[in-house]
């Protein structure tokens, strides 16, 4: 009996002992909880790969996340669409710096206040196929559910990709077999080489990634012509999204917190940096705009 106890009285004090030892650890001692970061490849916010590599304005923000929470250890992970929205479903911590806030969504990650301000998606067409979306126009838009709705010509997207709250929405409703969506890894490059070769004429996307990855394909950019589509906003915002778990949601906590703080004066002139020069004026005034009213408390 007193062997027991003994032993049970022995096992006690080592457990104590134990427990005041990682007591007195310090900090930097300690395990950090792992925030995994996913970057997928989309100039020009994130780019992988090009003359351009790492030139992104998420790629140039990430530092300054990264920076300012140094709770955390972190890891960046290149993936796909699939497999980064796959990841936010299953992995109990996960953000992706880079996305779009809908309604579904919502529903199952947690978003950040406003990170990066851009030019909306439109549809992009060939000079020569100017005509195809002549019968949609209205003040320089595209109709883009009368476009669907006409069942004349297929839309080129990339699957499993937001364009927005509106624009999703229309493609929700859109009919069967109006989309042609590309499941791939370079899915904007192949539905611009899918449009070169005449197999794709309208192409739904940014026209700055879509410039991009034209020059990439050795495509001349003065052969495209982008369209702003009707009852769109001129800019949408794009957001911190993260796994919608304890940890995920203390996270977003803490990146609206730096995000407040951020120069992004500076990170809204490394994206007008992409746009047309005659673009460059309002989106900066714009995003100015947009930002001080997001700091005002």
């Amino acid at each position: 009996m007193n062997r027991t106890h003994n032993r049970a009285r022995h096992w006690w004090t080592w457990r104590l002992f134990g427990l005041l030892f990682l007591l007195a650890l310090p900090a930097w001692a300690q395990a950090k909880p792992t925030l995994i970061w996913l970057l997928r490849d989309l100039p020009p916010l994130t780019i992988f790969e090009g003359p351009k590599k790492g030139q992104g304005v998420i790629d140039q923000l990430m530092p300054m996340l990264i920076a300012g929470m140094p709770q955390y250890e972190h890891t960046l992970m290149r993936v796909n669409r699939a497999r980064g929205l796959q990841m936010l479903h299953e992995h109990p911590f996960a953000c992706d710096p880079s996305m779009l806030w809908n309604k579904e969504r919502a529903q199952w990650i947690a978003f950040s206040i406003p990170a990066v301000r851009a030019v909306s998606n439109g549809l992009v067409v060939r000079r020569r196929d100017r005509e195809v979306l002549t019968p949609f126009l209205a003040d320089g838009a595209v109709d883009l559910t009368a476009l669907l709705a006409s069942g004349e010509r297929k839309v080129g997207v990339v699957a499993e990709r937001s364009y927005g709250d509106y624009l999703d929405t229309l493609l929700r409703q859109a009919p069967a077999n109006a989309l042609t969506p590309h499941y791939g890894n370079d899915a904007v490059s192949s539905l611009l080489s899918m449009q070169r070769l005449g197999r794709l004429q309208v192409v739904l996307g940014y026209w700055p990634e879509i410039r991009y990855q034209a020059r990439q394909a050795d495509i001349d950019e003065e052969e495209l012509l982008f369209f702003p589509i009707l009852g769109a906003d001129k800019y949408l915002s794009s957001h911190v999204g993260c796994t919608d778990t304890t940890q995920g949601r203390q996270a977003i906590t803490e990146i609206d917190q730096l995000l407040r703080t951020l120069p992004h004066e500076h990170l809204n002139r490394l994206y007008a940096d992409w746009l047309d020069p005659d673009m460059r004026e309002d989106y900066l005034e714009q995003a100015r705009l947009f930002f001080r009213q997001q700091s005002a408390p």
